[in-house]
């Protein structure tokens, strides 16, 4: 049930004075207003997307859109605005939209318009996290209803709650212009976490203790010394890169510079003309692409494979 905001400011205490002299400190906004600047933020933010994405389907810029040969009038809208999450969609998941815009000055300003208003919004997302965490799941609760087809489009697409993380990530802009782009997938990403001995015997103790693989593990983990530290391996989902090669170097010499293609790109371009694009292939590779390299620390034998752990060679 949504709570009131006469019940939401009732849960935040004022400092009080301790003593006749002591003046009391200035009291932080309550969840209540600071919820009121977020959702002032979040209309910010749509009301910047909408003005990007009326400007691109006014000016028609030359695009290219991964899988899509001819991308529909309004693939950019339905791209920005993507922010919700599918039912049953793991939290940890972002859609990706694959493109290159060549944009020109009055396009790439509101772009930069939109990452900026990202950016606030992040920003005031994460103090309500840290100040009222409570009132976190109100937020996420609250936003959607703020979208100016949120009931149509939950209904259509089957849509669920916020995704915050699609809805703060930012848009890459060119930093010059762009002569080529090479696309290449990326499927050898992944996260890894030191863990000790004790934080992983912990971890194995969680499991099932009398599954015969699990017994072997703690063995394992036993016959080596306490003091060692490990290694906890997490693969990233396959993800596409791209090059982006300047027609003239930077101020620093820098000619290129390699990004995450997660969002569509927009490179610096009042010819109307897009630079050159290599076509990559339509699906990530199944094996691993990339050669190992001979100094690579971690073995490349699982030692607890239940938790994905390593030993460091």
């Amino acid at each position: 049930m949504r709570r009131s905001p006469k019940e939401l400011c009732a849960n935040v205490h004022s400092p009080q004075m301790t003593t006749a002299e002591t003046m009391p400190e200035k009291p932080s906004p309550s969840a209540y207003h600071l919820l009121l600047q977020l959702e002032q933020q979040f209309d910010d933010l749509l009301g910047t997307i909408e003005v990007a994405v009326s400007l691109y389907e006014q000016q028609h810029p030359a695009a290219w859109v991964f899988n899509h040969p001819t991308p529909t009038h309004q693939w950019l809208r339905e791209a920005l605005f993507d922010m919700w999450h599918e039912h049953d969609q793991d939290g940890r998941e972002t859609r990706n939209y694959i493109a290159i815009v060549a944009a020109n000055d009055e396009l790439l300003t509101a772009i930069e318009a939109i990452n900026r208003s990202k950016a606030l919004f992040g920003e005031r997302l994460q103090h309500i996290k840290q100040t009222f965490p409570q009132t976190l799941s109100e937020a996420k609760s609250r936003l959607p209803l703020r979208h100016p087809h949120v009931n149509e489009a939950l209904r259509r697409n089957g849509l669920a709650r916020l995704h915050l993380k699609q809805s703060w990530r930012q848009l890459p802009i060119a930093q010059a212009p762009v002569s080529r782009v090479r696309f290449a997938w990326y499927s050898s990403g992944r996260s890894i976490k030191r863990v000790s001995v004790q934080e992983a015997e912990n971890k194995l103790l969680k499991l099932d203790t009398d599954a015969p693989h699990v017994r072997i593990q703690l063995r394992k983990l036993a016959s080596i010394p306490s003091g060692e530290v490990l290694a906890q391996v997490q693969t990233q989902a396959p993800l596409m890169r791209a090059n982006l090669f300047f027609t003239e170097p930077l101020d620093d010499g820098h000619t290129r510079r390699a990004l995450n293609a997660a969002m569509p790109i927009f490179v610096p371009s009042n010819s109307h003309r897009l630079p050159h694009i290599n076509l990559p292939a339509p699906q990530p590779p199944t094996t691993r692409t990339r050669a190992r390299r001979r100094d690579e620390k971690i073995e490349q034998d699982v030692f607890l494979p239940s938790l994905r752990i390593y030993r460091y060679r």
